[in-house]
């Protein structure tokens, strides 16, 4: 196996558990925070769709699918364009809300643009560095492996918080 199909694969199965989460889910479901306090799963499948788009962009040089496709527009949320959730308060958290086909369909396209990028990788582009605000300075493998890692952290938790149902 190439490292690029291990990639694919992982950010498959981030693919796969969102698309499950979202699954069913009705709207009250999608905003109900885990004891009043915690990530919704609106915000949980927002956020890490955003994070993947901007960290996978940055690395590609392409645009984030969140305003080449729109969907900044389409979302309507009362956050500034390039928010993509990191140290939200409350109410920030409460602001995100959107239906489970907009947030599969927002995360489909980030997918797909992944998917893209990925396939055109060979096991040496991973060495190549990609943030050197970092000691050491970060490398694509390592940006990706965080990115993934980040996103299944995220997933896991909006498909806890569907698993509570109404408690």
């Amino acid at each position: 196996m190439r490292s690029n199909e291990l990639l694919l694969d992982s950010f498959g199965r981030i693919r796969d558990v969102v698309a499950a989460t979202l699954e069913g889910v009705d709207d009250e479901s999608l905003i109900r925070r885990p004891a009043g306090t915690g990530n919704s799963i609106a915000w949980l499948i927002w956020h890490l769709s955003r994070v993947e788009d901007v960290q996978v962009a940055s690395a590609a040089g392409v645009e984030q699918v969140w305003t080449s496709q729109d969907f900044a527009d389409r979302f309507k949320l009362p956050l500034p364009e390039r928010d993509t959730g990191y140290g939200h308060s409350s109410d920030k958290v409460d602001a995100v809300q959107a239906p489970p086909e907009l947030l599969l369909g927002y995360y489909d396209a980030v997918h797909r643009q992944t998917a893209a990028f990925l396939e055109t990788l060979g096991d040496e582009d991973l060495d190549r560095i990609v943030d050197t605000r970092w000691d050491p300075p970060v490398t694509l493998g390592v940006r990706l492996v965080s990115t993934i890692a980040d996103c299944l952290q995220h997933v896991g938790q909006a498909a806890y918080a569907k698993g509570l149902g109404g408690l």
